[in-house]
């Protein structure tokens, strides 16, 4: 077969700047909100004639930050403890033959008023992931309420309470929107499932700010918010 060529019609600006803490699956952190900026010539009002009479949508985007590392047949998943190998395909692996990916996300608003950018929510893409394709959401087709789900059957999170240092409290209070996006986040556990060190300190980049926190055993404890020095 002849190759296909695909190539970007927007990009997502999002809150989440790095791999890390970034959410495994779409819908875990409602609270993240990303913009989807189209680029031309598809930033159109007309290509978008009657989406906002849906709820979700459908993106399909790029794994651009691994692409270039190839495929491999068998994958470690997270969920497994990063020991247990399943095949690529029985998994949502970045590692894969082409690099695509699809999230289901909320669409919040269109607006048009300059191109055409999509605000949704509740997105698991880095910041500046390429948007291949767009599609509504059709729940009375696409939702199978008896569908089974393999070894990703239960949604897996952290139910302890999160505590603040005082400097942490100190900052959010400057960014009391940033509160459940960064709970949120934490609860999803984004630590690799085989450093359970209570004492380590984890760090990621939420929206503008640098955030670490530790794990305990009866608590989430984050541990600095600081503002990202936007000159850097």
């Amino acid at each position: 077969m002849q190759p296909i060529q695909i190539q970007p019609i927007g990009i997502i600006h999002s809150c989440f700047k790095e791999k890390f803490a970034t959410p495994r699956q779409p819908g875990l952190v409602p609270a993240a909100t990303a913009q989807v900026e189209m680029l031309a010539p598809y930033n159109v009002a007309d290509a978008f004639e009657g989406l906002a009479d849906f709820s979700h949508i459908w993106l399909s985007f790029a794994f651009h930050q691994t692409a270039q590392q190839g495929w491999k047949p068998k994958v470690r998943p997270p969920r497994l403890g990063g020991n247990a190998k399943l095949g690529v395909f029985a998994t949502r692996s970045t590692f894969r033959p082409n690099p695509l990916g699809l999230s289901l996300v909320k669409l919040e608003a269109i607006d048009t008023s300059n191109g055409v950018i999509l605000h949704v929510s509740g997105a698991d893409l880095i910041d500046q992931t390429p948007i291949l394709d767009i599609k509504p959401y059709l729940p009375w087709v696409e939702s199978i309420a008896d569908a089974k789900s393999g070894f990703a059957s239960e949604n897996q999170t952290l139910q302890l309470p999160i505590q603040y240092s005082p400097q942490a409290q100190q900052a959010l209070s400057q960014r009391p929107e940033l509160a459940q996006l960064i709970v949120q986040v934490l609860q999803q556990d984004p630590r690799p499932a085989y450093q359970q060190d209570p004492q380590r300190i984890y760090g990621c980049r939420l929206d503008n700010i640098n955030l670490r926190w530790q794990v305990g055993a009866t608590s989430i404890d984050v541990v600095e918010i600081t503002q990202v020095n936007q000159a850097t």
